[in-house]
């Protein structure tokens, strides 16, 4: 599970199986016992959350966005 960044406590990361066929650029994003799925394109935006409350996600959907050449590069990087 390679993580991509880490913010405040957030872990961004990307499970190693991805699905088959592999899913679109995507990141979760992990504190505690919460989760999110953040889809990269065409925009970022919110796939699925768990536990995560609106103003935090808002907050998770901006970093992702400040950060996402970052993410995008190591998904295919990562992927290939």
């Amino acid at each position: 599970m390679p993580v991509v960044l880490r913010y405040k406590g957030f872990r961004f990361f990307f499970y190693s199986n991805e699905g088959s066929p592999r899913e679109p650029v995507h990141v979760h994003v992990r504190s505690g016992s919460h989760e999110a799925k953040l889809w990269l394109v065409p925009q970022v935006s919110v796939a699925a959350s768990y536990g995560f409350d609106a103003a935090t996600l808002r907050e998770l959907v901006a970093v992702a966005s400040d950060n996402r050449q970052l993410i995008e590069r190591a998904w295919n990087d990562y992927f290939g």
